[in-house]
């Protein structure tokens, strides 16, 4: 019995392992619900469900939230479509920006990992870009 009391004492007692290592689990489970599920590796979408990448893709957008992580893939004919990331300005005016930051992808299933905040993508294609062919998105 007395070694027990002095185990007890150094902690080692049988009540307070077990409140450390419960109290452990459940912080462990608590932050677990906090991290949205794309930093624990990201969802996938299809952009464009099966139809693919098209115009005017707002419907597709309604009632999803993004996060930094998540991955859009771009399917669509490489004969006469690509994938150009821009900035905000290159979107509202449906221009590819000729620089060498400037990224267009043109392979017909191109996979990007979205970044925290707004995200553009237009085709840039002659005339695709202004009769609708782009794309924002904001993860969050």
């Amino acid at each position: 019995m007395a070694a027990a009391a002095a185990a007890a004492r150094r902690g080692r007692g049988s009540a307070s392992g077990g409140g450390v290592v419960l109290l452990c689990l459940v912080a462990a489970a608590l932050l677990m619900e906090a991290v949205p599920a794309a930093e624990a590796g990201g969802k996938t979408y299809y952009v464009g469900d099966a139809a693919g990448w098209g115009r005017n893709l707002d419907w597709w957008l309604a009632g999803k939230t993004f996060y930094a992580g998540d991955v859009l893939v771009f399917k669509y004919n490489k004969e006469y479509h690509d994938v150009a990331v821009v900035g905000g300005k290159g979107y509202r005016r449906c221009k590819v920006p000729r620089n060498k930051d400037t990224v267009v992808l043109r392979t017909g299933y191109d996979q990007v990992t979205l970044r925290r905040g707004n995200n553009y993508f237009i085709c840039g294609m002659p005339g695709h870009c202004d009769a609708g062919m782009k794309l924002a998105v904001k993860a969050w």
